[in-house]
């Protein structure tokens, strides 16, 4: 992320350099010269890097290179002579940096600092991972204003080492930009992405934030990785660009009310890790220049691609289109000559006595994150090189949704849960040149364990690297910033001889976006969400005591086996105290009403559809049918796609309300798993007073 930046053009040419640095430590610049790129400077390979930004005297052009890589950052010229190298000193890499005239911001996971001319001036430690650092235009502000953007869906205001304020935003924000490139109008105003997939734009005042605009991620597009305001529809405006996971670049501008538009989009086929605007291939027309992720550098150009020409512009043409494909087969054939030595060089070193293993190194690029719109898990595996096939293994059963952008072939194989705790075995098979898969993955709360992949790419040898997933006992819940007081609670409390570090980690251990060092100071507190049911938990706890509150019986049932069960493993003795609100059943059964009776009515829907096209065919039209069954009519393709997923849907709505049953006669100290045929004939012919009064009956 963010490893590519577009040189300032200098007064002999137009068009401008590019200047990447990539996986391997190799700062790379160049121009392109008639659609050929031509080298400026190239470094020698060393540590990965993490950030490469420009920066230089304020208020001059922003034209001399720094990167990041390790704890240290470089310094160099256009040209390539290198004239910094600063070691940091930080315990951890660099993740994100920042440079504004002789002032260097840096974070790693969870450290941020601020150096000026290479000295230590601040120092801030986050309570959870920071994603990304930007500071607020020093040139045009009385003060200077870093602000980080860290994991819990936080962007923190600092001024020198302390935080001035907090501001919530929708999603864990992955990228920060200034609004214009310069802070917009006020030069307070800073864009945001988040890794789900949503844009904001906030006022950063200095007693409070101001939100201006906020985009949803309706079409359910993937995380933002990098954003760059630049005029490219060329009105004078600048239009913010925007790069996602899954490939998706996209072009907003500004209506007269100042509210963003989307005006273009493009779909590439890896994700997206850089994106600048500028003139690179051919002076008078502006692109867009991206990186991906296995090391392409693309360009979207504004130039036309169909010429208007007479005969002599055409001949040039077909002579320029002559002279490129000429040149593209000679270098086709030097590649080809390459790899084939590469491959007699491989059979020999690999068959002599001396043989090292020679296992070729892969590096994959890896996400699983909650949706909260439906409640499921998006595993995203990118790979540098082209991907075989994917084996997923599962020892907890989970359901594999249907991704529409995924085109590979997905077999399962048939599992023997009882002897090898295997609950899913699936291999998606992938098409050639797929660099991307994503998967969407649903779990059941209270079932926990692992998820595996074994990711195969097409490079010989044949070779496999394994990644593995945590599915946590509350795996649907999600960090939020505020509880619902209002709401009927349950209550767990557990007291004995454990430390603060001891409690924290059966509470990461339990429920997802939790930091894996505990907080500072002697106490934790934290609210989470039931992506499923928007039902509450509440966690509060310190050395000696831990008090869980949630609306949900089922949740309380889940967190006091698991914590208990945790405690035991370690020989430490738990009191458990609990406190249960039999109004709070009632509340959650309201909950699951709108999406049971959804469900139900869908099913009575999609058994009419064939009845009224028949109808329709014998009327020869669907206007004399009453608005309702017109519209069912309408939907048809729509909701019978959805009624094929709902037997897992209801089968999933079922389980809840069975599980919330038994765990409220549980906590009484009473066994009911009898009377669940019971409860699932009353679900058949569901009623909601019925099934009130059957919780209460029983």
């Amino acid at each position: 992320q963010k490893t590519m930046k577009l040189l300032p053009a200098s007064r002999q040419s137009a068009t401008q350099k590019v200047v990447v640095g990539d996986q391997d430590g190799v700062v790379m610049c160049f121009g392109m010269k008639k659609g050929e790129a031509a080298a400026v400077f190239k470094t020698l390979p060393g540590q990965k890097i993490a950030r490469l930004e420009l920066g230089g005297v304020l208020n001059t052009p922003q034209e001399k290179i720094f990167i990041a890589a390790g704890s240290e950052i470089r310094g160099f010229t256009k040209r390539g002579k290198q004239f910094l190298s600063f070691e940091t000193n930080l315990t951890e890499s660099i993740k994100a940096m920042y440079i504004s005239g002789s002032d260097l911001f840096v974070s790693a996971s969870y450290i941020y600092n601020h150096y000026c001319d290479c000295k230590d001036q601040h120092y801030y430690l986050s309570g959870d991972k920071i994603n990304d650092v930007i500071c607020l235009p020093v040139e045009r502000l009385p003060r200077m204003m870093p602000v980080l953007a860290c994991q819990d869906r936080v962007l923190r205001v600092l001024q020198g080492s302390d935080v001035i304020y907090e501001i919530e935003v929708p999603g864990p924000p992955t990228v920060l930009a200034l609004h214009n490139g310069d802070g917009g109008d006020s030069g307070e105003d800073l864009l945001f992405g988040t890794s789900d997939g949503k844009l904001g734009l906030i006022q950063i005042t200095t007693s409070k934030p101001v939100h201006k605009w906020e985009i949803r991620n309706d079409k359910k597009r993937g995380g933002i990785l990098c954003i760059d305001s630049f005029d490219i529809l060329g009105d004078g405006v600048k239009d913010f660009l925007v790069g996602r996971d899954d490939g998706m670049v996209e072009v907003y501008s500004f209506d007269n009310s100042n509210e963003p538009v989307l005006r273009f989009d493009q779909m590439l086929s890896e994700s997206i890790t850089s994106i600048q605007g500028g003139c690179v291939g051919k002076d008078g027309y502006d692109e867009i220049v991206l990186s991906t992720y296995s090391g392409w550098v693309t360009g979207l150009t504004t130039e036309p691609t169909h010429k208007e020409s007479g005969p002599g512009e055409e001949l040039k043409l077909n002579q320029e289109m002559q002279n490129k494909i000429s040149s593209l087969r000679s270098e086709l054939e030097h590649l080809q000559y390459k790899v084939l030595q590469e491959r007699e060089n491989y059979q020999q070193s690999s068959q002599s006595s001396k043989a090292k293993s020679a296992v070729p190194s892969f590096s994959i690029n890896d996400k699983f994150i909650l949706n909260k719109d439906d409640a499921s898990y998006s595993l995203i595996l990118e790979v540098q090189t082209a991907i075989d096939n994917v084996l997923i293994q599962s020892d907890v059963p989970i359901d594999l949704l249907d991704v529409d952008k995924n085109s590979a072939v997905v077999s399962f194989s048939s599992c023997d849960t009882e002897s090898n705790d295997n609950f899913l075995l699936a291999t998606y098979r992938c098409q050639a040149n797929t660099t991307r898969l994503e998967l969407k993955i649903r779990s059941i709360e209270g079932q926990y364990g692992t998820l595996q992949a074994y990711v195969t790419p097409r490079i010989q040898p044949k070779t496999c690297q394994v990644r593995q997933y945590h599915i946590k006992p509350l795996s649907l819940h999600q960090r939020s910033h505020f509880i619902d007081n209002d709401r009927p609670m349950n209550t767990l409390t557990l007291t004995g001889q454990f430390s603060f570090a001891e409690v924290h980690s059966w509470v990461v251990f339990c429920l997802p976006e939790v930091p894996e060092k505990p907080p500072a100071g002697e106490c934790a507190t934290f609210y989470f969400q039931n992506t499923f049911l928007d039902t509450q938990l509440e966690c509060i706890y310190r050395k000696g005591e831990g008090i869980f509150k949630s609306d949900n019986i089922s949740t309380i049932s889940i967190l006091k086996d698991v914590l208990s069960k945790e405690a035991t493993k370690r020989k430490i003795n738990l009191n458990i105290s609990y406190e249960i609100n039999e109004v709070s059943v009632k509340h959650t059964l309201k909950l699951i009403h709108p999406k049971l009776e959804y469900q139900l009515l869908l099913a009575k829907k999609v058994q009419l559809i064939d009845a009224l096209k028949e109808l329709q065919v014998h009327e020869g039209n669907a206007n004399f049918l009453i608005p309702e069954y017109r519209c069912i009519l309408e939907e048809a393709d729509h909701l019978q796609e959805e009624y094929k997923k709902q037997p897992a849907h209801l089968e999933r709505l079922y389980g809840m309300i069975t599980d919330l049953f038994i765990d409220k006669f549980k906590f009484k100290g009473t066994n009911v798993k009898t009377k669940v045929p019971l409860l699932l004939e009353i679900l058949d012919s569901y009623d909601q007073n019925a099934l009130i009064s059957f919780f209460d009956a029983v």
